[in-house]
């Protein structure tokens, strides 16, 4: 400290001096870090993308596969992807979205409910592999759906239920509890003040963590293949409406999985585009996601 010149300065000590370098490379340590997520998976897109660039056009996401699907395009895997993801999404979302709420807002502490609890995080890390099964048992052979669409979509509604159910109980638990005893105090009853209060203001995150289930379940392999997708299916060349639900179709990720191992002498491009358009179709998803979560989110008042 100096005050030869009628005023304070302040000079940095050797303990600020080391602390400000700690400051300085714990930020350059959490860039890199962030570096080393970010870096690898734009070389990867990068080089997805430049291997599938003679083969992505609209023609391609609108053709049929020819020539023993050495050749054309994935209309009928990428429409088939659709049904199976909206269908799901159609049954896991409200089932999903109705249990989060009982969990959260009416269910007592008790051992039934928190085995309730506990199953529900079990399920959200079983293996894909093993729903497929349950879903072959249950859904193709018990209830006699057969391989279709309906018992595929039911498998992928299964796996993506728990995760949904998780992340709708977090967005219902970060609406403050005063505000749910303000409106009990006024005489509103339980259910008055989750659809008017609670849902509300936490609809953003409920509804992003249901389109972010969007990736998982259009990514699926193992579920829909032992459930209702197949090899190759023949449709017309951009026809909107080709499967009916007790049919079974075609998928992106069982599609990329055949032309890459099964199909001999497929154009080199083809697969690589398809697995742009798989991975397109996620990101479109997800972002679609995150500016919902924001548009909502800025309409919340606390």
């Amino acid at each position: 400290m100096n005050s030869a010149a009628g005023h304070v300065l302040f000079v940095e000590t050797p303990a600020v001096r080391r602390k400000l370098r700690q400051e300085a490379l714990a930020k350059w340590v959490f860039c890199a870090m962030a570096a080393a997520m970010v870096v690898p998976l734009l070389l990867i897109v990068g080089y997805l993308v430049v291997r599938a660039a003679p083969s992505l056009n609209l023609e391609f996401l609108l053709e049929v596969p020819k020539r023993g699907m050495t050749e054309g395009g994935i209309w009928p895997a990428l429409i088939g992807t659709i049904y199976l993801v909206f269908i799901s999404l159609a049954v896991s979302a409200p089932i999903g979205i109705l249990a989060a709420i009982y969990l959260n807002e009416y269910a007592r502490d008790n051992w039934f409910n928190r085995v309730i609890n506990l199953a529900v995080i079990n399920l959200a890390g079983v293996p894909s592999i093993v729903h497929a099964l349950f879903g072959l048992g249950a859904f193709v052979y018990a209830a006699k759906f057969g391989y279709s669409i309906i018992s595929a979509s039911l498998t992928l509604a299964i796996m993506t239920l728990p995760v949904i159910i998780a992340s709708t109980r977090e967005a219902l638990a970060s609406v403050p509890q005063s505000f749910r005893e303000a409106c009990w105090n006024v005489g509103a009853t339980r259910w008055q003040t989750i659809k008017s209060v609670v849902l509300p203001n936490s609809i953003s995150g409920i509804l992003t963590g249901v389109i972010l289930q969007v990736s998982r379940a259009a990514g699926e392999t193992a579920p829909v293949m032992f459930t209702g997708v197949v090899f190759f299916k023949s449709i017309e060349r951009g026809d909107l409406f080709p499967y009916y639900l007790n049919e079974q179709c075609m998928a992106l990720s069982m599609h990329l999985y055949t032309i890459s191992t099964q199909v001999p002498g497929v154009k080199e491009s083809i697969p690589y585009a398809t697995a742009v358009v798989l991975l397109a179709l996620v990101v479109m998803v997800n972002a679609a996601a995150i500016s919902l979560r924001v548009y909502l989110r800025s309409r919340q008042k606390w």
